[in-house]
């Protein structure tokens, strides 16, 4: 369960992600098997429960990554855990600073503050003004050494996973940067480039530098969230939308996104739960108890154009 904190639809995700890892790109280094893997999208955090329920578990094809999510999976399953009254008696903790950024009166900072005293109502006790120290450095991909770490990570994953491929026209990240360089107007490679690909494939694997950058990311989340989290004892943090992706990222936390608002647009925002490894059956009784507290969801209105 893992960060796509920014889709308006109830996400679970799963940062020690199970089955779904292989059914993508397998992760291949020992640290980023840790990191987070987009779990479903779905319409309703019941509906992503049991989407959840049906991916997890393990996988001898990504056996490594796998085993050791495993561990997590409550007896049971995940649908034990959509209880209404979910939210009582949990601890969240707001990270205003650096992520609840909005103008006085808007309608973001409105809703937000409705939504705390929603929960403080159904019986969960609210810890506000948080901080994570060096967000700024997690914010940074450079600084942090994630940039260098994915860059890395990607070409061994997606080597390895095209090599097992049957059937297919490009065996390798090179093979794709080639055919894509042969095919600019189908690939539209003028509108997106491919620069990340062709920095990925000057990776030579994990050495010194990647090492370097584990190191540094392994004490951010030390010394970030599971810091925060164990000092204050909580079961969770909140942060508005997509805002706390790069914090939940590195560490593997899961996390659960639902939809909180929309804005004079009509275009509609999130709020993220988030928690440390394992945290699931938590975060998806909180999550349902505000889904069904709020009950914020539209179902999209679908507009026809004539072609």
């Amino acid at each position: 369960m893992g960060p796509s904190c920014a889709h308006p639809a109830s996400t679970p995700l799963s940062g020690s992600s199970p089955r779904s890892a292989s059914q993508a790109v397998p992760a291949s280094s020992s640290f980023l098997q840790g990191w987070t893997q987009v779990g479903p999208i779905c319409r309703t955090v019941s509906d992503a429960v049991y989407v959840l329920e049906a991916i997890a578990g393990y996988d001898p094809r990504d056996a490594e990554a796998t085993r050791m999510a495993s561990q997590y999976i409550p007896e049971g399953g995940y649908r034990q855990f959509l209880n209404i009254d979910g939210v009582r008696g949990k601890r969240i903790g707001i990270l205003r600073k650096d992520f609840f950024r909005f103008p006085s009166g808007s309608i973001q900072e409105n809703v937000f503050e409705e939504h705390f005293n929603t929960m403080r109502q159904l019986g969960a006790i609210l810890v506000d003004n948080l901080e994570i120290p060096s967000m700024k450095v997690i914010n940074d991909a450079v600084q942090s050494g994630e940039r260098a770490l994915m860059l890395a990570e990607f070409k061994l994953s997606l080597n390895s996973y095209l090599s097992e491929l049957a059937t297919t026209p490009v065996k390798s990240l090179s093979d794709i940067i080639d055919f894509n360089n042969n095919h600019p107007v189908e690939e539209r490679t003028t509108e997106f480039g491919q620069s990340y690909l062709v920095q990925s494939e000057a990776t030579n694997g994990i050495g010194p530098t990647e090492e370097r950058a584990i190191v540094k990311l392994n004490e951010l989340c030390k010394e970030g969230l599971e810091k925060i989290m164990l000092v204050n004892r909580l079961d969770a943090i909140v942060a508005p939308g997509a805002s706390a992706h790069s914090l939940l990222a590195i560490g593997g936390y899961p996390a659960i996104t639902v939809p909180a608002g929309y804005g004079s647009d009509g275009i509609p925002f999130a709020i993220c739960f988030g928690g440390l490894k394992g945290s699931e059956p938590t975060l998806i009784e909180i999550s349902y108890s505000f889904e069904q507290a709020t009950k914020v969801r539209r179902p999209p209105v679908l507009q026809h154009s004539s072609v």
